[in-house]
Order: structure tokens, then sequence, then C-alpha cells
């Protein structure tokens, strides 16, 4: 291991940007060190003679062994075990443009840190690095094993629920789980009257290319024609967590083949997302709600 003293000297001079941004995407100092330290090793364990921008290597790097730590939290179904009191963390060397100033100035507050515990950890990590810290989403991307554009819907996603002080409260939950397991019900029966009440009138319907290759249109326009699709249909989908929301999955096998994921404002839908592509497919986080109707 590379433990020299320039290398030493390069890494200390990050140091406190690097903890600001893993304090901030895990809400617990101790594991905002870990994270740190696990930097500092995966540094010294790489030839970085050829990186230009040594800082955003390190938040790149800070950024994906945060990211891992909460998804392990996740797994074992962990709440953070520090109390909900985030401390000021200020760093000379990190300076957002004005359009991220606001966001950054309510980041020391507890409500926020309340709000971050409840995202996903992808939308955690998007909304931190991009809007606290200004990363790109084509980096944010590359951290989350997602296109730039997944990347900017998920801090977007955050971003709504930060601003309205509330990570998707249980009863928004379960109004949005109400509403798309009525729409599988009403798609399976054919019932053509109950899924236009579930649909805005200017819903869209999109399809990722390998759902297209499978013969589903690119994109549908419109309550009528996104039933007419639907209607009948969706005889073997699950309702399912999809990144944390309400939506459905599409399993051959026991492996999914299509993801639906719905964006509902209210008690509609006013967006249906059909992702196909296996590699998108193995970067979602899902869960399972129910068993495959009969």
């Amino acid at each position: 291991m590379d433990t020299s003293a320039a290398l030493t000297e390069r890494f200390e001079a990050h140091r406190s940007h690097l903890r600001a941004v893993a304090y901030r995407i895990l809400g617990s100092s101790s594991e905002a060190e870990d994270a740190v330290q696990e930097t500092w090793i995966r540094l010294a364990r790489s030839d970085t003679s050829g990186v230009t921008n040594l800082g955003g290597w390190l938040t790149t790097v800070v950024g994906r062994v945060a990211l891992d730590m909460l998804r392990s939290r996740a797994a074992r179904r962990e709440e953070p075990f520090e109390a909900p009191r985030p401390e000021p963390v200020t760093d000379a060397d990190v300076r957002p443009d004005p359009e991220h100033e606001a966001v950054l100035a309510e980041s020391v507050g507890v409500a926020l840190h309340v709000v971050l515990e409840r995202l996903t950890p992808a939308e955690r990590v998007a909304f931190v690095l991009h809007d606290l810290f200004a990363v790109p989403f084509d980096d944010v991307g590359a951290i989350l094993e997602r296109s730039s554009d997944a990347a900017k819907q998920l801090a977007s996603r955050a971003r709504r629920r930060v601003q309205a002080g509330t990570a998707n409260p249980d009863g928004d939950l379960h109004r949005s789980r109400a509403v798309v397991r009525a729409f599988l019900a009403a798609s399976r029966g054919g019932d053509l009257a109950a899924l236009l009440e579930l649909l805005a009138p200017d819903v869209v319907l999109r399809a990722d290319p390998v759902t297209v290759r499978s013969g589903a249109a690119a994109e549908v326009l419109g309550a009528d024609a996104v039933a007419g699709t639907f209607s009948g249909r969706a005889q073997a989908a699950r309702l399912a967590l999809v990144d944390g929301e309400p939506g459905a999955v599409w399993s051959v096998g026991g492996r999914p083949r299509v993801v639906f994921r719905f964006t509902i404002t209210g008690d509609l839908v006013t967006g249906i997302e059909m992702i196909g592509d296996p590699g998108e497919l193995g970067r979602l986080d899902l869960e399972l709600l129910e068993d495959s109707p009969a």
C-alpha cells in the first residue's frame, strides 16, 4: 500500500470535504469516518497517476462507499444508530454555485436529516451529491451505475420530497400503492372504465428500447390510448416497490423481465415507464409486495 507522505498530504487536503459528503449521505459521524477511511485505503491501493482531478475522483469513491453502506443498512433493516441531530458541517473547499445555496443553507437542520433518512439509497446519494455538492449527473450516474437521465430523475424526486419537508409519508405511500393495485386489478379484468378513472387525461406511457423490441410502443399519449393498451393485460404483473415507489414487476421463472414505474399525482397515474433492459433492471431496488395473481 502506497502511504507516502506526498499521497497522505494530498488526501488530507480533501478530508474535510469527503467527510462532509459522507456525513450528508449517511447521517452518522462514525459511519462517515469509516467511509473516509475506506476511501483512503482505495486511494492508497490505486494508480492515480492519470487522474487530473483528484478531488472529483475521491468524491466519486466516497460516494460509492457511502452508497454501499446505505444499501447494507437497508438490507439489514436497521435504523441509523445516532440520534437525528446532525452536526453543522463546514468546508472552505465546498463552494456550491448560487442555485444550490438555498438547499445547502437548509442542510444543517434536523428536518432535512429526518427527510434524507427516509429516501431510498439511490435517491439520497443522487440528491446529496448533485444538489448539495454540485457533482455532475454523469458522475452521479456512474456512482449509481445508472444513466445520467436516471440519476437526474432520482435527484428530482428526492428534491420534491425535501422541499415538501417529507419523504413519501406513510399516508402518501399507502395511497399510491392503492392506486397501483387498483390499476393492476382493472387491467387484469379488462375494466376500461375503471382504468380511465385512474389515469390523468394527459398520462404518458413510455417504453425503453428493449421493451419496444418486444412489441411495445415507444410512447403512448392520453388516458384513452393508455387504458386501451393495458385493458385485459398485466395478468402476471405483481405489485412491487421500485426504488421505494409503488410499481409493478412482470417476471419469468423468478427473474424480472419488465418493470412498470408509475408516476402518481394525487390519486391519478400521470406517467408509466416500462423498463426491460436487463442492465437497468439489475440496478433497480425491487421489493415484491404480493404473490402472482391467480
